[in-house]
C-alpha cells in the first residue's frame, strides 16, 4: 500500500523507515535547478545519481540504469522529476533482477522488491502513483504496466512548483484535469476511482487560477489533486483525449499536457453529440449522470456549458493549435495511430474515421 506523504524534509525518515543502504537517485535535467535539491541531497548518505536519459526515455537507457544500480550494490531507488523520471525508476526496478543477457521486455516481469521513494517536481503526471510506464525501444513506444512498480512511498513538495516555467504549469496542470475527466467517465470506472476523480477535478479546478499566479495554498492543492488524478487512472486508465494526444506530441514537439488539452476540447463535445454510441455496460443513463456530475463539479450548469468552459479555458491558457506543412498526409498519419487499448477504455465508440474528424479540427 503506498503511502503518499507531504513535505521533502520527510525523505530521511522515510529512507530510515525502508533500513537501506545505498540508494540510486533518478533525476531527469532540472535537478540542478530544483530549490530541493540541496534538501534531498543531504537527507541521502549514500547515494549513486543517475540522469542519463531524455524526455522519452530509451530502453538502452533503462539498461544503462539497471548496471548502474547493480554495479553499485543499490537497494533502493529515489525518483525525482516528471514522467521520465518516475518511467525510468520504475523500469530499473522491474528489470534490476532479471536476466541481462536477455531483452527484459521479453521477459516474465515480477515484483523485485526494491522499494521506490517517488519525489514529482511538477503537479501534472501523477506517474508518482500509478502502475504504469513508458519507454520507447528502436522508436516504437513501450508500455509497461506492473502493480510492483507502483512506488512505495511518494513525497509531494509543493514548493518545488515555484521553479516551473509558466508555460510548463499550464501544461501539466492540464494534464491532470484531463487525467481526472477521463477516469472520472472512463468504462473501467469503479465508485472508489470516481470519488477520486471528483475530488480531484475539483482541486484543480477551484485552484487553477490562483496556481498559476504564484498562490502558495493552491500550488499544494493543485499538487495533491495531480496526485488524486495518478490514483485514479491507477485503477481506470485513460480514454480517448490520451490516446489521440500521443501522435500529436511525437510529431509537433507539443508537451504532452498541451496535446491532451486540445484532444479533450474536440472528443469532449464529440461525445456529447453521439451519446446513442455508448459502449459503457453500465448503459448510457450511466454515462449521461457522470456527464452532469462533471459539470456540476466545474460550476457548469449543463453538460454543452462544461464543454464551452473547457474550451474557454484552452484558449485562455493560450495552447494553440499545431501548423502542420503537409496537413492531408499528416492527418492520414493522425488517424492510423490511435492506440485502440485506449480507445476501449473509452466510454464512446470512435473508429478511423471518426479519428480524422477529430484530427481535422485539432491541426491547422
Amino acid at each position: 500500500m503506498q503511502r503518499i506523504i507531504f513535505g521533502i524534509d520527510n525523505l530521511k525518515n522515510v529512507i530510515g523507515t525502508l533500513k537501506v543502504k545505498k540508494v540510486l537517485l533518478v533525476a531527469d535535467s532540472s535537478f540542478g535547478f530544483l530549490n530541493i535539491r540541496d534538501s534531498i541531497e543531504s537527507q541521502l548518505e549514500k547515494y549513486v545519481f543517475f540522469d542519463h536519459f531524455d524526455s522519452n526515455p530509451q530502453y538502452d537507457s533503462v539498461c544503462e540504469g539497471v548496471r548502474v544500480f547493480n554495479d553499485n550494490c543499490c537497494d533502493a531507488i529515489v525518483a525525482v522529476g516528471g514522467g521520465s523520471s518516475m518511467d525510468v525508476a520504475k523500469c530499473i526496478k522491474l528489470y534490476c533482477r532479471m536476466d541481462n543477457v536477455r531483452n527484459y521486455l521479453e521477459q516474465d516481469c515480477f515484483d523485485t522488491g526494491i522499494p521506490i521513494v517517488a519525489i514529482p517536481t511538477t503537479a501534472g503526471t501523477g506517474s508518482e502513483s500509478t502502475r504504469f510506464a513508458v519507454i520507447y525501444y528502436q522508436g516504437a513506444k513501450q508500455s509497461v504496466n506492473h502493480i510492483s512498480i507502483i512506488p512505495d512511498y511518494a513525497i509531494l513538495e509543493p514548493k518545488v512548483l515555484k521553479t516551473l516555467p509558466d508555460y510548463q504549469k499550464r501544461c501539466t496542470l492540464m494534464d491532470a484535469l484531463c487525467q481526472g475527466i477521463e477516469s472520472w467517465w472512463s468504462v473501467n470506472s469503479t465508485p472508489q476511482s470516481q470519488a477520486i476523480s471528483k475530488k480531484s477535478v475539483e482541486m484543480l479546478y477551484d485552484n487553477l487560477r490562483a496556481y498559476l499566479q504564484g498562490d502558495e495554498e493552491s500550488s499544494a492543492r493543485v499538487m495533491e489533486g495531480a496526485n488524486l488524478a495518478g490514483q485514479a487512472i491507477n485503477i481506470t486508465q485513460t480514454t480517448a483525449p490520451h490516446a489521440f494526444s500521443y501522435k500529436l506530441t511525437s510529431m509537433y514537439k507539443l508537451p504532452h499536457g498541451h496535446a491532451v488539452a486540445l484532444c479533450m476540447r474536440e472528443i469532449w463535445p464529440y461525445m456529447l453529440k453521439h451519446l446513442n454510441k455508448c459502449v459503457d455496460k453500465r448503459g448510457t443513463a450511466h454515462l449521461e449522470n457522470v456527464l452532469d456530475e462533471i459539470a456540476n463539479t466545474l460550476h457548469c450548469k449543463s453538460r454543452e456549458e462544461s464543454v464551452e468552459m473547457f474550451s474557454s479555458l484552452v484558449d485562455s491558457l493560450m495552447l494553440q493549435r499545431p501548423q502542420s506543412h503537409s496537413r492531408e498526409a499528416d492527418l492520414e498519419i493522425l488517424s492510423q495511430s490511435v492506440n485502440p487499448v485506449r480507445l476501449k477504455n473509452h466510454p464512446i465508440a470512435l473508429n478511423e474515421l471518426d479519428a480524422r474528424n477529430i484530427y481535422e479540427r485539432i491541426v491547422q
